[in-house]
């Protein structure tokens, strides 16, 4: 009898990457072989004119609900009318509903198949929100002269696992704050030192416009917004129907927006609270791809350590409750930092926090956390540390870009 040959997901990972190791040395020894021959071809000219694969802007976007990073970007390229390869995983791209004439977007596919494409590629300048380079399946690939890693939340650069920015060439910054985390870790892994630059948040500059934009609620009702993080500490795994059931018996609307992982993650709870509350009128679930919409809405919102806290204090400006703020660092980078990281120390400046003891007067609560100036002058302050540059982001990234090639070429 055949039995199918069963390879865990660890191995197969192990295996994937041994397999395109030898691949992109292959690749590559045979296309230096082939350059060198052109080059005596040519009389010597630039290597980078000679290899028709050569691209010199290419970004790579893992996932569409990465657009708003990148679209500042590429609408600043655009603006310019410089040539820029834009790397997505299918056709539902919103790039594809645009009318670029300078920004060329490429499907690569997902997971090992645009890894496969990204390791064996040609390029000056590589700029990526996705962490990891040079430690899974992700590699360096041997052309390409620069890797640049945008950070897409205005919070710590030390959240990602463990070495997730470790390889990149630089770092482009929210805030100049992060840089010190950085260079400490660099110090304590013997790291060369990245080139690290503020550029601003692409996403908040796009995010700023819409709500912007957005018309002000007739007959507002109060609204809570209940946006958490996802995982075993977060505030949906963690109390569930503790928090939501006296939260629907204020009779003010409630907005549920769970993270986007949750859906994956954590399907069979989400499920279960959505099927419970499917009745409550005031209860109203956001899957929305962008949280702008739920955030102009709201006059005050629950959660625990997700990023969205700093979306809603820095574009609304308006009160942060927060529950079980407490995570295990143990898998990120910044574990191995001697001090509080920015982001729970700011937290617990400008939020308020609140325990499962109060959610049974959670009315009263929420009622009595009254906002005051001290509290809106230390949110100022924090988006003033963690959000540089407002407005600027695209046309600074693509400055950093531009002028990186260029040095690279000379």
């Amino acid at each position: 009898m055949f039995l199918p040959l069963y390879i865990d997901p660890g191995t197969g990972s192990m295996l994937f990457s041994i397999l395109i190791g030898a691949c992109a040395t292959l690749f590559f020894l045979v296309k230096a072989l082939w350059l060198k021959i052109k080059l005596f071809l040519t009389g010597g000219k630039d290597a980078a004119k000679t290899d028709k694969s050569y691209k010199p802007y290419v970004i790579f976007c893992e996932d569409k609900r990465y657009w708003n990073i990148f679209k500042p970007v590429l609408d600043e390229f655009e603006k310019r009318q410089t040539d820029i390869t834009y790397y997505v995983a299918n056709d539902k791209d919103p790039v594809f509903a645009e009318k670029y004439q300078y920004v060329h977007p490429e499907v690569i596919g997902e997971g090992n198949r645009a890894f496969a494409k990204l390791n064996m590629l040609s390029a000056g300048i590589v700029l990526m929100t996705t962490p990891g380079l040079q430690v899974y399946q992700l590699k360096r690939s041997r052309n390409v002269k620069h890797y640049a890693h945008i950070l897409h939340a205005p919070g710590d650069a030390t959240m990602y696992r463990l070495f997730g920015i470790d390889y990149f060439d630089s770092i482009l910054c929210t805030g100049d704050y992060q840089f010190a985390d950085i260079r400490e870790l660099e110090h304590k892994r013997n790291l060369p030192e990245k080139e690290l630059v503020t550029v601003g948040c692409t996403y908040l500059d796009v995010f700023k416009k819409k709500m912007e934009a957005i018309p002000a609620e007739e007959n507002h009702k109060f609204t809570v917004l209940v946006s958490p993080s996802w995982g075993k500490s977060a505030l949906l795994s963690l109390y569930g129907e503790k928090l939501l059931d006296p939260l629907a018996k204020t009779g003010w609307n409630i907005i549920i927006r769970p993270h986007p992982q949750s859906r994956i993650s954590e399907a069979d709870m989400l499920t279960k609270l959505e099927e419970k509350y499917k009745d409550t009128a005031n209860i109203i679930w956001d899957s929305e791809r962008d949280n702008c919409y739920s955030l102009k809405k709201a006059d005050i919102m629950i959660t625990d350590f997700s990023g969205i806290i700093w979306d809603y204090t820095f574009l609304c400006d308006k009160p942060v409750m927060y529950a079980n703020a407490e995570m295990d660092l143990m898998p990120y980078d910044a574990y191995d930092l001697n001090h509080e990281i920015w982001q729970f120390d700011t937290l617990k400046k400008i939020g308020i926090k609140i325990e499962e003891k109060d959610f049974s007067n959670i009315k009263e609560v929420i009622q009595n956390a009254s906002d005051n100036p001290e509290l809106a002058q230390l949110r100022h302050k924090a988006r003033d540390e963690a959000w540089q540059h407002i407005g600027e982001s695209g046309k600074l990234t693509a400055d950093f870009m531009i002028k990186t090639v260029e040095e690279l070429s000379k």
